[in-house]
């Protein structure tokens, strides 16, 4: 309901990326595409928490927090923010829900029990895992018309059926409304956003996505490892990225076109095809993480990388032939 008004405000203001002046390589469409859906899922996540959440210190802090990042995201759209300048600002984002005292307490010990983490590591280890997704989850499952929708929506309905396992505890309700909502709002944006875009996510719309992942992931009980198998496309891809771009001597944040995506593209695959690919990925590794135990998801995350990463390997030297 309110994307449509969001087309037209970005009209308005010129907040459009139109391929003809940004001649970026990653630019990949062919005509004007209005920027600023961030905004979009923004006001869809926010009123809608409102409405269904108590707005006790957790919600404040994550409300807080996207309202940053949706603002840092805004800006990019009409300006096209220095990487590293958004970098800082995503970390002062999610430095509002570990001041609220989200933090990841402890990990799983692979080989069994729990490792308990005194608070100083508790909220680093936070800090830096809700940046880390959110910077995955923007470098790595956005580009292709539809493409990040329908990932977050799938991510977010498993950690909503993940913890519908353990409802007897009340506090997990919260999270199954939040993850609930989160998926709600991007299955909202998707026709929008699905080939032939209307409108992009932008930076707004994917870094707050994995904003609330990630706290997602925290507040379940703390299962980060499922969501990190979940999302196993595009941590994997980001990561075989930034390590090229880092042993070619260039920066690890400047946008290319060496994504998997982009690969798939350029072995004749439509758009279409690619996002769909995206999303089955991800359901099926969503139904492997609710399967799985701690010392499963280690082995999991590790054949996942090796099938991912030698799928990549095989494109890029089928690309160069």
């Amino acid at each position: 309901l309110i994307t449509p008004t969001v087309i037209k405000l970005a009209k308005k203001f010129k907040i459009i990326d139109d391929p003809r002046k940004n001649k970026h390589v990653k630019v990949i469409h062919k005509y004007p595409v209005p920027r600023l859906g961030g905004l979009s899922t923004f006001f869809a996540i926010l009123c809608t928490s409102l409405i269904f959440l108590p707005l006790d210190k957790h919600l404040v802090g994550i409300l807080v927090g996207m309202t940053l990042i949706t603002f840092v995201g805004i800006l990019d759209d009409k300006y096209n923010l220095n990487p590293y300048l958004r970098l800082l600002l995503g970390f002062l984002a999610a430095l509002a829900p570990i001041m609220a005292g989200i933090g990841i307490s402890f990990i799983s010990n692979p080989q069994g029990g729990i490792i308990d983490l005194p608070w100083i590591l508790s909220d680093m280890f936070g800090l830096f895992w809700i940046v880390f997704i959110m910077n995955m989850l923007n470098m790595g499952a956005k580009g292709i018309d539809g493409q990040l929708p329908g990932v977050v929506v799938i991510s977010a309905i498993t950690i909503a059926t993940m913890s519908l396992r353990f409802s007897a505890d009340i506090t997990q309700w919260p999270v199954i409304t939040l993850a609930a909502i989160l998926a709600g709002s991007f299955l909202g944006f998707l026709p929008w956003n699905f080939y032939p875009q209307k409108i992009m996510p932008g930076y707004g719309g994917s870094t707050q996505a994995g904003f609330l992942l990630a706290i997602l992931a925290i507040l379940s009980t703390t299962k980060v490892g499922i969501l990190m198998v979940v999302l196993g496309i595009p941590l994997i891809d980001t990561g075989y990225v930034v390590v090229r771009r880092v042993l070619s001597g260039k920066s690890p944040v400047w946008g290319d076109k060496e994504h998997l995506h982009h690969r798939l593209l350029a072995i004749g695959w439509g758009k279409r095809k690619v996002a769909i690919f995206y999303w089955a990925i991800t359901a099926f590794l969503g139904y492997i993480a609710l399967n799985l135990n701690t010392t499963s998801k280690l082995y999991t995350m590790v054949g996942i990388t090796i099938i991912l990463g030698g799928l990549i390997l095989w494109l890029t030297y089928r690309q160069k032939q």
